[in-house]
Parts: structure tokens; sequence; C-alpha cells
């Protein structure tokens, strides 16, 4: 999963909760997000763009302390 944006991404299916790590080990994790909205950013060749385009502003998030 190479990304110059994204170090690392999971999904809770249960909670619809994406959790993301950015390089700068910055954690966010966004509320309400559809499995299928995880699965493309899964698929997609630019983590990045995908995040940008798909995911931010358009999902309630909150940010936790840095890993």
């Amino acid at each position: 999963m190479p990304s110059s944006v994204i170090k690392f991404f999971s999904y809770d299916e249960a909670t619809k909760t994406l959790k993301i790590i950015f390089v700068t080990n910055m954690v966010y994790l966004y509320q309400n997000v559809p499995g299928e909205v995880y699965k493309m950013l899964e698929a997609s060749g630019s983590k990045g763009r995908y995040f940008n385009n798909n995911i931010k502003d358009k999902f309630e998030f909150h940010k936790m302390e840095e890993e």
C-alpha cells in the first residue's frame, strides 16, 4: 500500500469506522463510512487522491493522538 500521504488504514465494518494514519503519524477516525468507500480506497491506485476526492470533508471525523 505505497502512498506518499497515507501510512496505514483499516476499517471496522461493525461500526463503519475508517481509521487512517497519515505519514505525519496523525490519526483520524472517520465515522459512518460505507464499506464500499473503504473497498474503493483499498483498490485505488492513488490512496491520497481517492481520500481527497471521496473521504476528506465528506464524513464526520475525530482526530486521535498521534501513534
